[in-house]
């Protein structure tokens, strides 16, 4: 086989064979609270990162824009309907619901006291929590969190949109997963 071949682009029922591969071979349940974004398309690229990442359920806080909303249609790409979701009210009730799920709550936030996402313990069962565009995670919902760590940054902007920052704290509690396991797929 040569080179040109090896990395050419898989073919969808490649696709789906080499995500088949990694769902078999992953067994950490995955959760996500959304306090109070309320942009339509930060929604529903948050909800298409969900489905990439096989969190098991979405719990919606304060005023976050439902996925039903057109325009988090628009973004999630049809992926609104793989991913179970509710309307949780406050940051402590979406907490308590995930607690009562058996998830680890994990805060995502630039406060005090926050340790780094590459030494936070994300390892089993997790949930993550980001909060809104503006003001991030409300005090309410840190308080209630069981840690509270955040994305380390060196460049010159203060932070991140909610839903780059969510896809690498999804990507990074699926990627200690894997790494755990001491081998490559497929």
């Amino acid at each position: 086989m040569t080179r040109t071949e090896q990395r050419r682009q898989l073919r969808p029922t490649d696709v789906k064979r080499l995500n088949r591969a990694w769902r078999r071979r992953t067994h950490g349940r995955l959760g996500l609270i959304v306090e109070s974004v309320t942009q339509p398309f930060n929604v529903g690229s948050i909800v298409r990162t969900c489905a990439v990442f096989g969190v098991e359920h979405l719990w919606l806080a304060g005023n976050t824009t439902p996925p039903t909303h057109r325009n988090a249609g628009k973004t999630a790409l049809g992926t609104e309907r793989l991913v179970p979701w509710s309307q949780a009210g406050t940051p402590q009730q979406a907490v308590r619901e995930a607690h009562d799920q058996g998830l680890r709550v994990i805060a995502l936030e630039l406060a005090g006291g926050a340790i780094p996402l590459h030494r936070a313990p994300l390892e089993g069962d997790v949930c993550l929590a980001v909060g809104g565009e503006d003001h991030g995670c409300s005090p309410a919902l840190l308080e209630a969190a069981d840690a509270v760590a955040y994305i380390p940054q060196i460049g010159r902007v203060g932070s991140l949109n909610v839903a780059v920052a969510t896809a690498i704290a999804l990507a990074e509690a699926r990627r200690r997963e894997w790494a755990a396991l001491g081998e490559d797929l497929p």
